[in-house]
């Protein structure tokens, strides 16, 4: 019964529910928005670099955590030796001072710790939000109560400094990628709980949602087979935001010195390691900080992109706001 009203409309409106989506309408909508189609290409393209990180050093013949001390020039510091920072054939983006160890290698090797930790962190954020979220929407009075105060405390927490706080007593024994990625996805999923919390609510009171109680579905049941999809398109927008969020919490927390540690390389820890050399040797700060730069903007642009898709209304005030304009251009052009 309750398929059947999957695509009625909601109450008052001409709109279709967010249940009523389909993946053909989110994908036209989103190919017509070409700034979002050059950022998904160039996350594609990040994200696929990163995965190819073995094979493409392994082109190159380095790995990130081999030392080569004799292209550093210890008489000046351990300034790579040669122009450009030690660019050559062997060395394609050069190598770093004091170490030598080959950048290119480090820089894809960083990309994968760093959209690793953003993407799992982000997963946990929105499975722990969204649990919370349905659970409180749906729970008795003092359920609701119990998890949205719990919620508010969540929010409320300064996520950098109870993150420098847990980092820095947890052992450094303790795997560093992984430990960011908890403490990240620990802390900061209350504002997705609070976004799913109030949808679940709108949710509640449609008619599809009555006619699955009225024939006698479980709550989790009706939660899984009629909010959920319901909850999707707020869901995949804030999660699509989240993303650049938490690679530029990475980057901080290890820049910090409390993220990820030697010899592993991250974006975030490059440039820590960076801040002493940009005159010296200007390509070992510039190299991460525009990695982290094109990523965050590229992830950004997607996830706005993303948020007009999935929502038929904001694309249907575009295009009314769009004609409208047209309109008083073309009586203005007939008053002349």
């Amino acid at each position: 019964m309750s398929e059947a009203l999957v695509a009625s409309h909601a109450p008052g409106t001409d709109t279709p529910v967010p249940g009523a989506s389909g993946a053909r309408p989110f994908w036209r909508r989103l190919r017509a928005q070409r700034a979002a189609l050059v950022a998904a290409a160039v996350v594609a393209l990040l994200v696929l670099v990163a995965l190819a990180a073995p094979l493409l050093t392994a082109i190159e013949g380095q790995d990130p955590t081999t030392y080569h001390p004799t292209l550093i020039d210890s008489a000046r510091g351990g300034v790579p030796v040669g122009p450009f920072g030690g660019m050559s054939g062997d060395h394609w983006l050069g190598v770093e001072p004091q170490t030598g160890r080959d950048l290119f290698a480090r820089l894809l090797y960083g990309a994968r710790v760093s959209l690793g930790v953003a993407l799992s962190a982000t997963v946990v954020q929105v499975v722990i939000g969204v649990a919370v979220g349905v659970a409180s929407a749906l729970g008795s009075r003092w359920v609701d109560q119990l998890l949205s105060r719990a919620t508010d405390i969540i929010v409320a927490m300064p996520l950098m400094i109870m993150s420098l706080a847990l980092l820095a007593i947890v052992p450094s024994s303790f795997p560093r990628p992984v430990l960011v990625t908890l403490v990240i996805g620990l802390i900061a999923w209350g504002n997705i709980a609070k976004i799913v919390r109030a949808q679940t609510l709108t949710l509640k009171g449609l008619d599809y949602v009555s006619a699955a109680r009225l024939s006698g579905w479980s709550t989790w049941r009706i939660a899984r087979r009629e909010l959920l999809p319901g909850l999707a398109a707020p869901v995949i927008t804030y999660a699509a935001l989240l993303v650049p969020m938490n690679i530029s919490v990475e980057a901080a927390l290890s820049f910090l010195g409390v993220g990820v540690k030697p010899p592993t390389p991250s974006w975030g820890q490059m440039l820590t390691a960076a801040d002493v050399w940009y005159q010296a040797a200007p390509q070992y700060l510039l190299l991460p900080a525009g990695a982290l730069f094109v990523t965050v903007l590229a992830l950004t642009v997607l996830g706005d992109g993303v948020r007009t898709a999935l929502d038929p209304r904001a694309a249907s005030r575009l295009r009314v706001g769009t004609g409208r304009r047209h309109e008083a251009k073309a009586g203005k052009e007939g008053t002349a």
